[in-house]
């Protein structure tokens, strides 16, 4: 998704301030019997102290009552119970996360966890182990494979920002639009949607933060009765898992971070960032795609001619909205599908091409492509994504709060990159709006870490490759694989045999690449698949 991410001491620090010796060995105890059926063998050691004296009674004695989930019959869910605040527990109501597992193939191999989580900051982890491990059966046969929804996401207790309405609001209009007015009307809904979320959340906005989150996980792993946990993460799962990791070194088995956020930065460069790679991505992969298959699509033989198609369509949105359902689609719109088109080629570039070709002849267009349309503009993201990407993303590191600073920036990215400068204002001053957080800063070095494996393609739009190479080089000890040629956002299990093979043989055998390596991309697809 689009992403516009402070703990100064290290994990022995934060111990040493918080726990006593006498109550390390209450904690181990409370965990492991709060395994229960899901432990680790006989003789396997749980976890030490996940929190102050007062988690132990309260957190780590908790059992976790699993049960079929819901919406992934192969899953099982439970809930667990975490402080509001993990440096200050008991202090306000605790809070609900939802987890789920499923149960390794082949046990008799060893009760080993790999923990994946989900992307956004937003986005939902809970039933992502049902098609992880569909996709790579061994690995689901030799882990049990497990995730979660962080805590301000989907099942778990999360905030209120936006109603619907409010939502739409949010992107109406033009962003590119430098008027007085247009620029004042960003500023004020940005400023709203800050304020809306602290009168309707309250603190809770507060502790929505990736450094609370990984204190979510280890309390999910110690009473899972695991020692150590694989990690697999996406996206904003890259920044999720090295802090994580660099918070709880010692718990660390093996990990997977895979198209990375330039997670040793602030969340506003790796921000600044992402309007460049965008307008790359848009530019030099997918409109010159589809203006080779000009016959099929009619765009431009060229992608300078595709570009000019897009933008003259563009430009009759911002005059003449198109109105579908209950739907509005203008230029910030077309912006949004376009840009989500951008993420994975396979599945994504020939449903945007169809709904870009039906709308240069609106007016004919099939009930087919209608629909196709209706679909597309209708799932860009949602209030609930809002609410946790927002928080997550204002509360973790600084933000530059003069929004004269933004004007200019955003002025300079909207005429540089459009596609995602443009919005750039609408984001910023969101933040720059954001009281002021104390969230611990965590400054990743792979201290005390065993080799972790990173991946990237070179034309990320969303994890652009030059932050990932940043978070590569400050994450010591680390191997990137860099996928040449290609674009897309995931690279394990998105059938690239080269990419899975490392992936499998690392997760299933230990086996990390002795240097960083490349990968080919996989082809380009053909309009009929």
């Amino acid at each position: 998704m689009s992403r516009f991410s402070k703990f100064t001491s290290s994990v022995s620090g934060f111990r040493a301030a918080w726990w006593p010796a006498s109550s390390v060995s209450a904690v181990v105890a409370a965990a492991v019997a709060a395994a229960g059926a899901g432990a680790a063998p006989a003789g396997a050691q749980a976890g030490p102290a996940i929190g102050p004296p007062y988690a132990a009674a309260h957190y780590a004695g908790q059992r976790l009552d699993w049960q079929p989930c819901a919406q992934a019959p192969t899953l099982e869910c439970a809930r667990m119970t975490v402080p509001r605040d993990w440096h200050h527990p008991g202090v306000g109501a605790d809070l609900t996360i939802e987890v789920s597992r499923h149960r390794a193939a082949d046990p008799a191999k060893g009760r080993r966890v790999l923990m994946m989580a989900a992307g956004g900051p937003g986005a939902s982890g809970l039933n992502r182990p049902a098609g992880f491990v569909k996709a790579s059966p061994a690995v689901g046969a030799a882990y049990d494979v497990v995730s979660f929804d962080q805590r301000g996401v989907g099942s778990s207790s999360h905030a209120t920002c936006q109603t619907d309405a409010e939502y739409q609001d949010f992107y109406a209009g033009d962003f590119r639009d430098r008027s007085p007015a247009a620029l004042q009307g960003v500023v004020n809904r940005s400023r709203q949607f800050a304020k809306n979320c602290q009168q309707r959340s309250g603190d809770l906005v507060k502790y929505l933060n990736t450094d609370q989150a990984v204190h979510d996980m280890d309390l999910f792993r110690a009473l899972l009765g695991v020692q150590k946990i694989s990690y697999y993460g996406p996206s904003y799962a890259t920044w999720l898992g090295a802090y994580y990791a660099t918070e709880f070194p010692q718990h660390v088995e093996r990990a997977v971070l895979d198209s990375n956020e330039p997670f040793d930065a602030t969340w506003q460069q790796a921000e600044l960032g992402q309007p460049m790679s965008f307008q790359r991505r848009f530019e030099q992969d997918f409109l010159r795609w589809i203006a080779k298959y000009d016959s099929v699509y009619h765009y431009g033989s060229t992608a300078a001619e595709a570009k000019a198609t897009w933008e003259a369509r563009r430009t009759s949105l911002h005059d003449h909205p198109i109105t579908i359902g209950s739907l509005t689609i203008g230029p910030n719109q077309l912006d949004n599908a376009t840009l989500q088109g951008m993420y994975n080629a396979d599945l994504r570039w020939r449903p945007l091409a169809s709904v870009l070709a039906a709308l240069e002849h609106w007016d004919t267009a099939t009930p087919a492509e209608r629909q196709l349309v209706e679909k597309t503009f209708a799932n860009y993201l949602s209030p609930g994504f809002a609410a946790a990407f927002f928080p997550v993303t204002c509360n973790d590191t600084p933000w530059n709060r003069d929004l004269a600073y933004w004007l200019r920036q955003s002025a300079t990215d909207t005429k540089k990159y459009p596609l995602v400068g443009a919005r750039e204002l609408a984001y910023a001053a969101t933040c720059a709006s954001w009281p002021k957080s104390d969230a611990p800063h965590v400054k990743v070095t792979g201290k005390g870490l065993p080799p972790i494996l990173m991946l990237n393609s070179v034309h990320d739009p969303a994890t652009y490759y030059e932050g990932a190479l940043r978070a590569h080089k400050a994450l010591n000890g680390s191997r990137l694989l860099t996928v040449t040629g290609g674009g897309d956002h995931g690279q394990y299990q998105n059938s690239n045999a080269c990419v899975d093979s490392v992936v499998d043989a690392y997760l299933l055998k230990g086996r990390i690449p002795a240097h960083d390596m490349t990968c080919p991309s996989k082809p380009l697809p053909t309009p009929a698949g």
